[in-house]
């Protein structure tokens, strides 16, 4: 799945058609990041929530048409990659510090054979 577009809207100057094509791709990505953060708590296991008030939350696939698409690889026998694409510049640190966040979140899923 190729996420180009997902730039921050005031440094694209988008409008139209452009601007609202980012934000949903955004608002996929927003409920992605949701889905991994829950199947990374669900690998972590038991003894990485002991103490914890609420158990591990169920992934919520249904909050975009791109999590309900990558449901059935993220909940068995598929294989999880992701290629992050980062830019060198003191300009996007911001911007490729949270992708490289984003990409380590990803590593701790545990998909079941």
């Amino acid at each position: 799945i190729d996420l180009a577009g997902s730039e921050r809207a005031s440094q694209t100057q988008n409008v139209g058609s452009a601007l609202r094509e980012g934000a949903k791709i955004n608002q996929s990505l927003l409920a992605l990041a949701n889905c991994i953060n829950a199947l990374g708590e669900r690998g972590r296991g038991s003894e990485a929530r002991e103490g914890a008030k609420t158990p591990a939350r169920k992934p919520p696939y249904r909050d975009s048409k791109l999590t309900l698409l990558l449901k059935s690889s993220l909940v068995s026998g598929g294989l999880v990659s992701m290629i992050a694409n980062v830019h060198p510049g003191r300009d996007h640190f911001e911007d490729s510090n949270n992708t490289l966040e984003y990409a380590k979140r990803t590593s701790t899923i545990k998909v079941p054979m």
